[in-house]
C-alpha cells in the first residue's frame, strides 16, 4: 500500500484502480466464518484493494450550462458531506475501540477512507460552486458499536442503490462522460467498504456466546428499525428542534435525476441487482456480500413481475 502523504504516480493511480476491483485470497479451501483465516482475508482483501487516488488532483471536468445546472440542482450535496463526516468519525471511534488489531486497523483505515470521500465531495462542490450549509454539529453516540451498525448498515442500503444510480447516469449520457468518470473509483470504493462491514459483522457474530449473541441480535433488529424510521421521514434531527430530518432516500428514489427517461422503482432495482453483482464480481467469492437489501429488491423485482407491477 503506498504510504498516505505521498503523492501516487498515475501509472501507480491506474494500477490500484484495477486492484480494486479484483482480489483473491491466496490460499485454496474455505474461510469458516468467525475463524482468524476469515478474518485475516477480509482485512488483506481490504489493504490490497486500497486506492491511493488523492482528491487534491482530481480533475474535475468542465461542464456545460445545462449539465451544471443538472449537477447543482441535485438535492443530496449537504447530506453527502454531513453523512461522510459522520461515517468516518464513528468508524474511527469503534476502530479505536477494538481489541483485535486486525479489525482495528482495518475499521480505522475505512474510517480514513470516509474522510477522504468528504474530501472528494468538497472538491467537488467548490469546483462547481455548488453552496453548502455550514454543517450541524454532531455528537458521537456514547455506544461506538451501535454507531458503526447504524453507519455499516446505512452504507449497505444506500450503496446498493448508488450503484443503479450511477450506472443509469452512465447510461444515460445525463452528465458528461468524464465527470462519470472521475467518480468512478468513490464508487467502488464503496463496494469495498460494504464487503469489509458484512465479514466484520458475520465474524464477529460467530465468536458472541449465546447471550451475548442475543443481545447484540437485538442491537441489530434496533438498527433496522431506526433506519427504517429514517427512511421513512418520521427521524428528527439531534438538536430537540422538531425539525424534519433530510431526505435519506435519494438513493432510491433519484432516478429521475440522473436520467430523463421514464424508470420505474423495480425497473431501477432490477439494474440494482445487476450492478450490484457486478461491483462484487471480482472479489473472492469466500467473503460474504451483504445480503439482505438485494435479497429484499430480489424479491420486489419477482413480485412486481409476477403481477405485472413495473
Amino acid at each position: 500500500m503506498p504510504i498516505k502523504g505521498l503523492m501516487p504516480t498515475q501509472t501507480e493511480i491506474d494500477a490500484a484502480d484495477r486492484q480494486a476491483r479484483a482480489w483473491q485470497w491466496p490460499s485454496s479451501g474455505p474461510l469458516p466464518i468467525g475463524s482468524d483465516h476469515h478474518r485475516d482475508a477480509a482485512c488483506q482483501m481490504f489493504r490490497d484493494t486500497f486506492n491511493p487516488y488523492k482528491p487534491s488532483v482530481i480533475e474535475w471536468p468542465s461542464l456545460d450550462p445545462d449539465a451544471l445546472q443538472r449537477l447543482t440542482s441535485l438535492p443530496i450535496w449537504d447530506i453527502a458531506v454531513n453523512t461522510e463526516t459522520k461515517a468516518s468519525a464513528r468508524m474511527l471511534a469503534y476502530g479505536a475501540a477494538v481489541d483485535d488489531t486486525a479489525w482495528r486497523e482495518a475499521i480505522s483505515h475505512n474510517g480514513w477512507e470516509e474522510l477522504r470521500h468528504k474530501e472528494v465531495l468538497s472538491s467537488l462542490v467548490a469546483s462547481y460552486g455548488i453552496p453548502l450549509a455550514p454543517e450541524p454539529p454532531d455528537q458521537l453516540p456514547a455506544d461506538a458499536e451501535w454507531g458503526y451498525l447504524v453507519t455499516g448498515y446505512s452504507e449497505c442500503i444506500d450503496s446498493f442503490f448508488a450503484f443503479g444510480l450511477f450506472e443509469l447516469a452512465r447510461r444515460s449520457g445525463y452528465f458528461p462522460p468524464a465527470l462519470v468518470e472521475t467518480f468512478e473509483p468513490v464508487i467502488q470504493e464503496e463496494a469495498r467498504h460494504i464487503l469489509l462491514f458484512a465479514n466484520w459483522l458475520a465474524w464477529h457474530r460467530k465468536r458472541l456466546g449465546i447471550w451475548r449473541r442475543i443481545r447484540f441480535e437485538l442491537r441489530v433488529a434496533r438498527t433496522w428499525i431506526f433506519l427504517a424510521w429514517e427512511r421513512i421521514g418520521l427521524a428528527r434531527d439531534m438538536d430537540g428542534g422538531g425539525k424534519p430530518a433530510p431526505d435519506y432516500n435519494f438513493t432510491l428514489t433519484g432516478s429521475q435525476a440522473v436520467s430523463d427517461a421514464e424508470l420505474s422503482p423495480l425497473g431501477l432495482m432490477a439494474i440494482c441487482l445487476t450492478e450490484n453483482d457486478r461491483r462484487f464480481a471480482g472479489y473472492d467469492p469466500r467473503l460474504l456480500r451483504p445480503t439482505t437489501t438485494p435479497a429484499l429488491a430480489r424479491l420486489a423485482v419477482r413480485f412486481g413481475r409476477l403481477f405485472r407491477l413495473g
